[in-house]
C-alpha cells in the first residue's frame, strides 16, 4: 500500500509574527506591534511649545538676515567669497534641524503605512473615500509585504475563479502579501461583490460557461487559481461550472499562450506536439501490424491455436486495431517509426497522452531508442497502460518507461525513434458489464483518435479545488462526484501543468494550527481549514513537487492499529513554512 505523507502545519510562535499570518486567515500582528513600541521615541512632554519656540526663532532670524542683506550686501558677499576660499562648507549640526518635528513625522508615516498594511488582512475593505489611491501608490511604490514576498511573485499574474467563495476570499489576500498580482473572475461586479474583494484586485467580468467571456479574463495571466464551484445540485449548473468551466478555462489559457507565442515567431511551450491523428485511411500508413510469441520456435508450435490481428479505417470514421490472441504466450502489436517535426524532439517533453476507446483492455506501450542510423544499438523500454469502455484520454510519462533488461539504462526520450503499442492475453482482467454477458479477455479492439507528446515544465499553470465527496449530501455526492472527476479529466488532458487538490469539509476556523495528510486513494476521513487549503493553493504555483499531481488532504488523524494510511514526514519549522514540498515529493505524479 503506498504511503501518503503527513505535513505539519503548525505554527511555532516567532519574533516577527510571519507564522500566523502564512497559514491563517484569522491574523495576528501582536508581534508587529511590540517592535513598534519598543522603539525609542522622542519624548513629546511640551512638544507644542518647543515646536512654536522653533518656528518663532527661525522666522525671526530669516527677517534679520533679510534686513541685513539689504543694508550690508557688499560686506556680505566679500565674507561668502572668503570663506568660500579659505573654509570649508560646515556640515548640518542637530541644532538646525527639529527633532521633535522629525519624530512626529516618522511616526505620522508609519501609522498610516501600518493602517494600510492592517487593511489588507480584513474580509471586507474599507469604504473610506481617500483609500484607493493611498493603497494603490503605496502598493505600486512599496511592492510586496514584508518577509511574504516570493521571487518573481511580482512578474506573474494570477486569475482566481470563484474569488468570492470561502477559500477564493483568502486565497486572494494571501496573493496580494505575497506581490502577486491578481484579476478575480466574477459573473456580475454588483457592491456586493465589490466590497468583497481588495482595491487593488482587478475585477474581471465573465461566466466559466461562456468561453467568449473568458478571452479577456486571460489576457496578461500566467496561472489560474480554480475556487469556482456549482451553487445547486442542477445537473446543468453542476456540468457548466464543474465541469464545462475548467475545460474552457484551460482552452483559453492555452489560446492565450499560443497567441503569445506566435508574435514571437514561435510555437508556445505549453503547446502538445502531434505525433500521430488518425482522421482518414491516409493517416494508417506506416503503421505495421506484427505477430509474435514469448515461448521458443521449438516449443511455440505445441501451443499455437491461433491469433490474427488488422488495423483499418471504418466507415464510421473510426481507425481500429482490433483481433483476438488463443496462442499460448502469444501477443500482436501495431507499430510505426515516428516521424517529428524539424527541430522538434521528445527530450523537451515529459510524456505522452493517448485518446483511445475500445473494449476496456489493458495494452503494453513500448518505446525504442538509440541511435537511429543504427537500430541494432537501440534499446526497448515499455510501460502497461489500462484504458476504459468507451472513450478515455490515457497519461503516460516518460519517468514510466523501464527498461526490458534490467541491466540498460533509463530512457532518454531524445533517441526515441519507434512505439508500439502491444495487445496480450495475460494479465487481462474483466471490466464492468451487465449481469450474464460474457467476456472473452483474448479478443480486443482498440479505437485511436490521436497520440500527442506533452510539454514538460517545473511549475503548475492550473491550481483546481476540486472535492472529495466527504461532506456532501448523500443526495446528491454522485452527481457532484461525477462532474468533479469530468473537469479533472479535462484538465489532465489539457497539456498545461496541473495541482488538483481535493479538500476534506471545508471548516470555518484559523489555519495552521495542526497537521495535514495528504494522501492519494480517498481515504482521507477528516475535514480540513479553508485557510490551510488556501496557504496550499498559494504554495503549489511556484513547488516543482505539486506539478501534475493530484491529492486528497485534510486534518491529521490517529488509524487503528494496524491499518495506518500515512507516514510521517519530518519537517523542521522555517521561516517559508515550506511543508508542502516533502508532502508531496512522496506522491505520484500523472494519477
Amino acid at each position: 500500500m503506498r504511503a501518503a505523507a503527513v505535513a505539519s502545519a503548525s505554527v511555532t510562535p516567532t519574533t516577527n509574527g510571519s507564522a500566523s499570518l502564512t497559514n491563517s486567515n484569522h491574523f495576528n500582528f501582536t508581534s508587529h506591534r511590540k517592535i513598534c513600541t519598543s522603539l525609542p521615541l522622542p519624548t513629546v512632554k511640551n512638544s507644542h511649545k518647543k515646536s512654536t519656540f522653533v518656528v518663532v526663532r527661525a522666522i525671526k532670524d530669516r527677517k534679520e538676515t533679510e534686513t541685513e542683506t539689504e543694508t550690508e550686501t557688499e560686506n556680505m558677499k566679500e565674507y561668502n567669497k572668503e570663506s568660500t576660499t579659505k573654509q570649508p562648507q560646515q556640515p548640518l549640526s542637530l541644532e538646525d534641524v527639529n527633532p521633535v518635528g522629525l519624530g512626529r513625522k516618522s511616526r505620522q508615516i508609519f501609522d498610516e503605512v501600518w493602517r494600510k498594511f492592517s487593511g489588507l488582512g480584513q474580509i471586507s475593505r474599507t469604504t473610506r473615500a481617500d483609500d484607493k489611491e493611498a493603497l494603490d501608490a503605496l502598493l505600486i511604490r512599496e511592492g510586496p509585504m514584508c518577509e511574504f514576498a516570493i521571487p518573481g511573485a511580482q512578474n506573474t499574474t494570477v486569475l482566481v475563479v470563484g474569488a468570492t467563495s470561502r477559500i477564493g476570499r483568502i486565497v486572494v489576500r494571501k496573493l496580494m502579501l505575497r506581490g502577486y498580482t491578481v484579476k478575480a473572475l466574477v459573473r456580475k461586479a454588483d457592491e456586493e461583490v465589490v466590497n468583497m474583494l481588495p482595491r487593488s484586485v482587478e475585477i474581471m467580468i465573465g461566466d466559466v460557461g461562456d468561453p467568449s467571456t473568458l478571452k479577456a479574463a486571460v489576457e496578461g495571466c500566467n496561472k489560474i487559481i480554480y475556487c469556482a464551484t456549482a451553487r445547486s445540485s442542477i445537473t446543468g449548473d453542476l456540468f457548466r461550472v464543474d465541469h464545462q468551466g475548467v475545460s474552457n478555462l484551460t482552452k483559453a489559457l492555452q489560446d492565450y499562450n499560443n497567441k503569445l507565442a506566435q508574435l514571437r515567431a514561435g510555437k508556445s511551450s505549453k503547446s502538445k506536439l502531434l505525433l500521430a491523428k488518425f482522421k482518414s485511411a491516409d493517416s494508417l500508413n506506416g503503421w505495421e501490424v506484427r505477430q509474435g510469441t514469448y515461448f521458443q520456435d521449438a516449443v511455440a508450435s505445441k501451443y499455437d491455436a491461433g491469433m490474427d490481428a488488422k488495423f483499418e479505417f471504418t466507415e464510421a470514421g473510426d481507425a481500429v486495431f482490433s483481433g483476438y490472441v488463443f496462442t499460448r504466450g502469444g501477443y500482436v502489436e501495431l507499430s510505426k517509426k515516428l516521424s517529428l517535426p524539424l527541430g522538434y524532439t521528445l527530450d523537451r517533453y515529459e510524456g505522452l497522452v493517448l485518446s483511445v476507446g475500445g473494449n476496456g483492455r489493458s495494452y503494453v506501450l513500448i518505446l525504442e531508442a538509440g541511435p537511429s542510423a543504427d537500430t541494432t544499438q537501440s534499446k526497448l523500454y515499455f510501460s502497461r497502460i489500462s484504458t476504459k469502455v468507451g472513450f478515455c484520454r490515457v497519461r503516460v510519462p516518460f519517468s514510466a518507461f523501464r527498461p526490458v533488461k534490467p541491466d540498460d539504462p533509463p530512457l532518454d526520450p531524445f533517441l526515441v525513434h519507434t512505439m508500439t503499442i502491444r495487445f496480450e492475453p495475460r494479465r487481462q482482467r474483466p471490466v464492468e458489464a451487465p449481469a450474464g454477458a460474457k467476456q472473452d479477455l483474448r479478443s480486443f479492439k482498440l479505437i485511436l483518435e490521436y497520440i500527442k507528446a506533452l510539454p514538460t515544465g517545473q511549475e503548475t499553470d492550473f491550481v483546481l479545488v476540486s472535492c472529495s465527496g466527504l461532506g456532501v449530501e448523500p443526495t446528491r455526492r454522485e452527481q457532484v462526484l461525477q462532474a468533479k472527476r469530468a473537469g479533472e479529466d479535462s484538465l489532465r488532458r489539457s497539456g498545461l501543468g496541473y495541482t488538483i487538490i481535493r479538500p476534506g469539509p471545508l471548516q470555518e476556523e484559523p489555519g495552521g494550527q495542526r497537521a495535514l495528510i495528504f494522501d492519494q486513494g480517498n481515504r482521507i476521513s477528516q475535514g480540513i481549514s479553508c485557510a490551510d487549503v488556501a496557504d496550499i493553493c498559494v504554495k503549489a504555483l511556484h513547488d516543482s513537487t505539486a506539478r501534475n499531481k493530484s491529492f486528497d488532504v485534510c486534518y491529521e488523524y490517529v488509524a487503528e492499529q494496524g491499518r495506518e494510511l500515512y507516514e510521517l514526514v519530518a519537517h523542521l519549522p522555517d521561516k517559508a513554512n515550506n511543508y508542502l514540498t516533502p508532502a508531496l515529493s512522496v506522491l505520484e505524479k500523472n494519477t
